[in-house]
């Protein structure tokens, strides 16, 4: 199939140098308004298209699957998670699926400390304060916060992007501690110093930190649930800058507001950009709008990987980042 015969529709704006690029490369359809499209909308592409570029605000199910058309032969997803896609029915019905793994990695990390650090030392309450005007001083009792260093991390997730904000904690002297669905090989974990805990509860209820850097997928859908966000501290926080599913919102919105959980740093949310309105009126809690990746290089680069699947495909070969079923 010659690459500039391929039909490709993009769901969302992407970076200008990227968008350039595909115009050269490709028979390509960009969503100018930058507007979210709807279910109707999708299906509507995927009977047009020959690759489809969603990305993750735009859940493809089963039943949208099966209404695309016969043309559509990739799914090149722009970022690294595919819980919004049914990769499984995907592939029955023949259509490939690509996504951009690595390239988010630092920047995710970085975001993961970024929270880590805004929550321990009230970064947003001071900052509050100067933007309104309000402050009047410095006091020796004033915006006390908690220093990391010491503390114990448990990070729920041991894969890129896990290791790599162990890595950054390690340099603020903080005490690396792990569950994952696979233990680690010992030259890694004696790199972090890091010690691995089968049970997920035993290590909940030591930690002062929890980081959750794992997927979503059905065995992780609420892995932190009401009944394990209680085995908690109180003066424990938990950061998420992975999928927003992983955590009951909920239940933990009523324990930050009980201070049975001491803060919380969210960049991802259960139910996408609709958050608990709850969140929004603590002051224990820092919310950011899904940044964690939103980095000008980072974007660049998930953006040369789409077009790598893409033309690799087109050239006849397998994407390089193809997705299968033993990932998920």
């Amino acid at each position: 199939m010659p690459a500039q015969r391929l039909s490709v529709v993009v769901t969302r704006r992407l970076p200008a140098p990227v968008e350039t690029r595909m115009k050269e490369l490709f028979d390509v359809e960009l969503n100018e308004a930058d507007v979210k499209m709807s279910r109707e909308a999708l299906v509507d592409a995927m009977r047009r298209a020959d690759v489809l570029v969603p990305c993750v605000t735009d859940a493809i199910d089963q039943a949208m699957l099966a209404q695309a058309g016969d043309r559509l032969k990739l799914i090149a997803n722009f970022g690294a998670g595919v819980d919004h896609l049914d990769v499984q029915t995907a592939r029955q019905r023949g259509i490939l699926v690509s996504n951009t793994p690595g390239v988010v990695t630092e920047d995710t990390a970085d975001m993961t400390m970024a929270l880590m650090l805004a929550v321990t030392r009230r970064i947003p309450e001071g900052l509050h304060v100067m933007q309104a005007g309000e402050w009047r001083g410095w006091a020796p009792t004033a915006f006390m916060g908690g220093r990391i260093g010491g503390r114990r991390l448990g990070i729920l997730g041991m894969g890129r992007i896990g290791q790599a904000v162990a890595r950054r904690a390690r340099a603020f002297g903080m005490q690396i501690h792990y569950h994952n669905r696979k233990r680690l090989r010992p030259e890694i974990e004696e790199e972090f110093e890091a010690t691995y805990w089968e049970s997920l509860d035993q290590m909940v209820s030591r930690m002062d930190v929890i980081s959750v850097n794992c997927p979503h997928t059905p065995s992780t859908f609420h892995l932190m649930n009401a009944r394990r966000l209680k085995l908690m501290k109180p003066d424990a926080v938990i950061v998420n800058t992975s999928r927003g599913e992983v955590i009951d919102e909920n239940a933990l919105t009523r324990m930050l507001r009980a201070g049975e959980i001491a803060g919380a740093g969210l960049d991802v949310f259960e139910h996408g950009h609709e958050i608990n309105p709850r969140l929004r009126e603590l002051s224990n809690v820092v919310l950011l709008p899904h940044m964690g990746s939103a980095t000008i290089e980072g974007r660049g680069e998930m953006g040369e990987k789409v077009i790598i699947n893409i033309k690799t495909f087109a050239d006849g070969h397998r994407p390089p980042d193809l997705v299968v079923p033993s990932m998920l």
